[in-house]
């Protein structure tokens, strides 16, 4: 585990170099992942590090995770509450959507979520231009293969570091680094919405996922929905689609 956390935090220090930025900076969710790149991090850059803690309708308890990363990495931090910022906005939204007639309240719950995380890209990326630093992602191999995360919202990133680690290994090396023990032992969740876990929002779970990755025999149930899902969301692992050139005569 300390020759990939060391290979992690020498490699976030080249993607700086290479970029000619002067840091890095990381949305602090109170989950596993963000908490696992706060510490690298604060590795990498010990003194131009941020992470930015964007609560939205958030529970006090993925709060109380964050600022516990803050404490335990000594990372520098800074809090912007997008409460207010997402109501009015999706207000505003769903007002002109009701007066053309259009309007899907099916749709109102992902659509709510969605907005919530490309919110938080928009902050982080205000304030890395603001730092000259790069944004750093949080999506480990599970979620970046099944594609669970919010195209142009968390998955609107300058680099991903977790993204060959399994689940199960992201436990690993946020247990390696000293990561408070309750955000580990937690419950995945995205905090889109009360009550939201990952894994009841997939359908399979990451232990699953994981064995799956790893080539293991997993029940077919799984594999179908692991492998629909990843087929589904191919469009979110590509920057945008083109079409070819014109050919001229």
């Amino acid at each position: 585990m300390q020759k990939k956390v060391n290979y992690l935090v020498n490699w976030l220090r080249d993607q700086v170099e290479t970029a000619n930025a002067k840091g890095l900076v990381v949305g602090l969710s109170g989950g596993i992942d963000s908490a696992v790149v706060a510490y690298l991090i604060k590795k990498a850059i010990p003194n131009d590090s941020l992470a930015v803690i964007m609560p939205c309708q958030s529970s006090k308890e993925d709060i109380e995770h964050a600022q516990a990363v803050v404490k335990g990495s000594q990372i520098v931090s800074m809090t912007i509450d997008l409460t207010q910022t997402h109501q009015q906005l999706l207000g505003t939204i769903r007002q002109e959507l009701k007066q053309e007639s259009v309007h899907q309240p099916d749709h109102d719950q992902l659509a709510s979520a969605n907005l919530k995380a490309r919110l938080r890209m928009s902050t982080l990326y205000t304030i890395a231009t603001n730092h000259q630093y790069l944004v750093v992602g949080t999506d480990n191999a599970a979620e970046w293969f099944t594609g669970y995360f919010t195209k142009y919202g968390d998955g609107g990133v300058d680099i991903n570091p977790l993204v060959h680690l399994t689940k199960g290994e992201v436990k690993e090396m946020a247990q390696y680094l000293a990561v408070p023990e309750e955000i580990i032992v937690k419950k995945p969740s995205a905090g889109l919405w009360e009550g939201q876990t990952d894994e009841n929002e997939m359908g399979t779970t990451y232990d699953y996922i994981d064995r799956y990755l790893k080539g293991e025999k997993i029940p077919v149930k799984d594999q179908e929905i692991i492998e629909t899902m990843h087929n589904r969301s191919k469009h979110k692992r590509m920057i945008v689609s083109t079409p070819a050139p014109f050919e001229t005569d």
